[in-house]
């Protein structure tokens, strides 16, 4: 599978303390929200697919560490994976230990369709504070936004801002950087200032509430492709409009 065929989803919640039902939940959300998908297979140390009759009780038990270990659908021609770890408080904003939840799926109709019930489905079960779903390569040229000067130096590519390390943003709540579908929870989206109906009617069109009372937003209809500049246009004014994402400006 190429990179650009691939969904990558990633959020960003409260450290995972021994076995509180969220990993579970992260899985069990995947399932309900993409249909006829089972994650009930590990991965052996030489790639191959093995299955998980008693799949709950496995990951309940594999849990540790602030993280899970991964699981897919066991489908090599399409495969499916969700796994998480731990960040440690020294390389997290805020200095707050994170739990990290990291899913990759085929960017096919099917996934497409579903991609925002999915993502809101992994980022409330992990209770996140914000994610993403974004295809591959766009996430690559995203994540080549972050800069340093001294730790990770350079230009950001296609003119798009410098976002500073996420050990130098002030608190989990704010967002690291944007994605095609973006999940802000309450908090998130207070941070940043979302919803401004004056500001962001554009945006509130391809959003909605979610159950937890958090949103997903779409920046655009079609999956995020930076060689199109209708859509790299969308990724610079959602930037231009929320500046306290990836730490460039904190709120008075």
């Amino acid at each position: 599978m190429t990179t650009r065929s691939t969904l990558a989803i990633i959020v960003y919640a409260p450290e995972l303390v021994g076995n509180d039902g969220r990993t579970l939940a992260v899985v069990h959300g995947m399932e309900r929200t993409l249909p006829g998908l089972r994650l009930e297979w590990k991965v052996s140390e030489d790639g191959r697919p093995i299955p998980l009759p008693q799949r709950d009780a496995w990951l309940a038990e594999g849990t540790k560490d602030g993280g899970f270990p991964l699981v897919c659908n066991g489908d090599e021609s399409y495969p499916v994976t969700v796994t998480g770890w731990g960040c440690p408080a020294r390389l997290s904003p805020g200095g707050q230990s994170q739990f990290e939840v990291h899913a990759k799926l085929p960017l096919d109709a099917a996934v497409i369709a579903a991609a925002a019930e999915v993502l809101e489905g992994v980022a409330e079960g992990a209770r996140t504070y914000w994610g993403h779903a974004t295809p591959s390569s766009a996430g690559v040229e995203i994540a080549r936004q972050t800069r340093d000067p001294v730790h990770k130096p350079g230009v950001p590519p296609r003119g798009l801002p410098a976002l500073k390390l996420p050990e130098k943003i002030r608190s989990p709540e704010i967002p690291h950087r944007l994605g095609w579908l973006n999940y802000w929870s309450a908090a998130a989206a207070q941070a940043i200032g979302f919803p401004d109906p004056s500001r962001d009617a554009d945006l509130l069109s391809r959003a909605r509430r979610t159950g937890a009372g958090g949103w997903v937003v779409r920046l655009t209809e079609t999956p995020l492709d930076l060689d199109n500049p209708s859509h790299l246009e969308a990724l610079m004014r959602a930037y231009e409009r929320f500046p306290e994402i990836g730490g460039r400006v904190t709120p008075r």
